[in-house]
């Protein structure tokens, strides 16, 4: 049984580098992006770069604008919350401080919602998310910045925590938000913006990536982002995504139910079902924690402490201080197409995702960084 220790494609780069790399291009001074007169990134939840090979028939576009280089890392774990952070604040999970789905809040000993449950959760997001974000960092520079996505995200606690500086543009027809976004870059010269499409990530969740419902969304994206592919004379254009995507069947569930030794000591079971943040009770051993977890899912997944976690850079360089105790006293990185389900909730309605995301193999980690317009080189 191994550490979790994720790997990538050696050509990839990390999704925490792009945003900040956008904003040098605007100044002239990318160091692998050129120059441009606007940048605008289009991050689409849940297309992973495999996802996009495997089914580029149906992204004829996209799959054309994407040579084999065009790659990037994504951060550990490989889910929404801490990628978006990272993209949005060019910082990794240890210093922004969302590190998974739900996590500890150490203050009131209680799980918390990264995505949505700022408000439901008691999260408040500007103390919760210090990093400054490349919104407000595009604003110290005189950038002006935009976040374009749904009418529903525009109040959210997650927007506040992550577009602090950006001025918000609702726009819910996919089609009409690309336009907007690309008439914003082209309009207003040196500006950022950013347009975030979920649809994908929502189908693939409820259906599965091998799904016709998918397929159908892909094809619906792919018809959309057209026009970026060939944005006005001097706008720079970035395609990427988030995290990709496996199908998990039934019959690679593993239900924890009571009398599993694996949730013996165990005082909240956060992160999601491929990527497992394991509390410990107070003065439970979490090496001995680990060591249980790993005998008992020798098959089905790898497994670290928080220290190693943390040692192995998992979360990045550098874990702030106020960040460490929300990550899991162990981690459960779940192998091949294996989800791992609490199973003793009363709710089993998470138990019908089927496309799902958080762990470290190619198919959720390796994302596409397509580059358009001035950055095409």
């Amino acid at each position: 049984m191994q550490k979790i220790l994720p790997a990538g494609p050696a050509v990839a780069r990390n999704l925490a580098g792009v945003a900040p790399e956008i904003l040098r291009s605007l100044r002239g001074e990318g160091e692998w992006l050129p120059p441009a007169s606007s940048g605008v990134a289009f991050l689409v939840d849940g297309l992973g770069a495999i996802q996009l090979r495997a089914h580029q028939a149906h992204a004829r576009h996209l799959a054309q604008a994407m040579p084999r280089r065009h790659v990037a890392q994504t951060v550990f774990p490989s889910t929404t919350a801490a990628a978006l952070g990272s993209f949005l604040t060019g910082e990794r999970p240890g210093r922004h401080g969302l590190v998974g789905y739900r996590t500890l809040d150490p203050a009131r000993d209680v799980l918390a919602n990264q995505l949505n449950g700022y408000e439901r959760d008691g999260l408040d997001p500007e103390t919760w998310q210090r990093s400054e974000t490349v919104f407000q960092r595009a604003a110290a520079a005189g950038v002006a910045g935009y976040a374009v996505g749904a009418a529903a995200y525009r109040k959210t606690g997650l927007t506040s925590a992550l577009m602090r500086g950006a001025e918000y543009v609702a726009e819910d027809d996919l089609d009409q938000r690309v336009r907007v976004a690309c008439a914003l870059a082209a309009q207003e010269e040196g500006a950022f913006v950013y347009c975030y499409i979920p649809e994908l990530d929502q189908a693939g969740h409820r259906y599965g990536v091998d799904s016709e419902e998918w397929r159908s969304t892909l094809e619906s994206i792919d018809r959309a982002l057209r026009p970026a592919l060939d944005p006005s004379r001097g706008v720079g254009v970035i395609v990427t995504a988030d995290h990709g995507m496996v199908d998990v069947p039934r019959t690679r569930h593993v239900l924890l139910r009571e009398g599993d030794p694996r949730l013996d000591g165990v005082r909240h079971l956060g992160g999601e079902p491929r990527l497992l943040h394991v509390y410990a009770e107070p003065g439970e051993d979490p090496v001995a924690l680990a060591g249980r977890w790993r005998e008992l899912s020798e098959r089905t997944a790898d497994v670290s402490t928080r220290a190693e976690a943390i040692a192995d850079g998992l979360f990045g360089g550098e874990v702030a201080p106020h960040v460490t105790g929300r990550i899991g006293d162990v981690l459960v990185a779940a192998r091949g197409i294996w989800a791992f389900y609490d199973d003793r909730l009363a709710d089993k309605g998470p138990q019908k995702m089927i496309g799902q995301h958080g762990s470290i193999t190619p198919e959720e980690t390796t994302v596409p960084l397509i580059r358009r317009g001035s950055y095409d080189v």
